[in-house]
């Protein structure tokens, strides 16, 4: 039986198959459907300092070949995600390994959560996601991940927070997300996630109005694939430090492209909306390739692309 660990460095996965911030919400809300301890890890939506109440409705859209979405990051706040049941607390029970996904409307916001974080729960939490990538709030998010000095600000100053491992959510609205990963990896994150949604949108032609209350949103789903696999491989060929690439995985052999293009792990997305159970069916499938092409450990798998 092959080896599915990953070793981060800092830390380490029992599989390479985690979940995508805000696609999962808070893990509780699937823990009725599976125990979620098998995932690699959960990754959950966006916690700031304060609660944030998101973008007006209507916020999704179904789309060919995936979905738009402008939530906006809504989420609890810091104190209530680590003392309410639904949130860290019921996780502690379920055994999962958590990864938060951070965020703020400054850069000493970013610190400020990541410090809270630490001092309250670093016994609890695998790593903080770093998101400088979000197309659909108006402060923060997509600001510093698409302006090379506000991401430098913004990961120095989680850096310089915590002692927890980091990884950067990187956006793919950049002329070169290689850039961005150069920058990561300069400033002391110790991963990447690739990529977040694309800038988007869709117009409802009988209203003559925008299908989004945000105009704008992010376009995830299978479309978006080939743009991330792509983009995993830049990545890969710029830095040192691992990737996690996610966009558009809806079964194994997505997740096998990925690992291939060079990430060491996997987050699968908009498929749990379709399929609670897919993040499981993605382990499995990556188990039976192994056996069948002969693999002893997932690392293996890790940039393998032959061209």
């Amino acid at each position: 039986m092959a080896n599915l660990q990953v070793d981060f460095g800092k830390f380490q996965l029992p599989n390479p198959v985690m979940t995508a911030s805000g696609t999962f919400g808070y893990g509780m809300e699937y823990a009725n459907f599976y125990d979620i301890s098998r995932l690699g890890a959960v990754v959950v939506k966006g916690i700031r300092m304060v609660p944030s109440d998101g973008n007006p409705t209507p916020r999704v859209a179904e789309v060919t070949g995936g979905m738009l979405n402008a939530i906006g990051l809504q989420g609890p706040g810091v104190e209530k995600f680590l003392h309410d049941e639904h949130y860290l607390p019921g996780l502690r029970r379920t055994g999962a390994r958590v990864i938060v996904n951070i965020w703020g409307k400054t850069p000493e916001e970013y610190a400020e959560v990541a410090a809270k974080l630490e001092a309250e729960a670093a016994a609890d939490l695998t790593a903080l996601e770093i998101n400088i990538s979000c197309p659909n709030v108006k402060a923060g998010g997509a600001a510093f991940g698409t302006d090379p000095k506000l991401a430098e600000q913004v990961i120095s100053a989680v850096r310089n927070a915590t002692k927890l491992p980091l990884i950067t959510k990187l956006s793919p609205n950049v002329t070169s997300i290689a850039e961005f990963a150069r920058i990561a990896e300069s400033c002391g994150s110790d991963a990447v996630s690739l990529i977040n949604t694309l800038a988007a949108m869709a117009i409802d032609i009988e209203t003559r109005r925008p299908k989004l209350a945000n105009v704008t949103g992010g376009l995830s789903g299978p479309a978006v694939k080939p743009v991330a696999v792509k983009m995993v491989r830049d990545v890969y060929r710029a830095v040192k430090i691992p990737i996690i690439g996610m966009g558009g995985i809806v079964c194994g052999a997505d997740a096998v492209e990925f690992l291939l293009a060079g990430a060491s792990a996997v987050a699968v997305g908009t498929a749990n909306f379709v399929d609670p159970a897919a993040p499981l069916e993605v382990i499995d499938f990556i188990d039976a390739y192994l056996d069948r092409h002969g693999f002893a450990s997932v690392k293996d798998l890790v940039g393998a692309l032959e061209c």
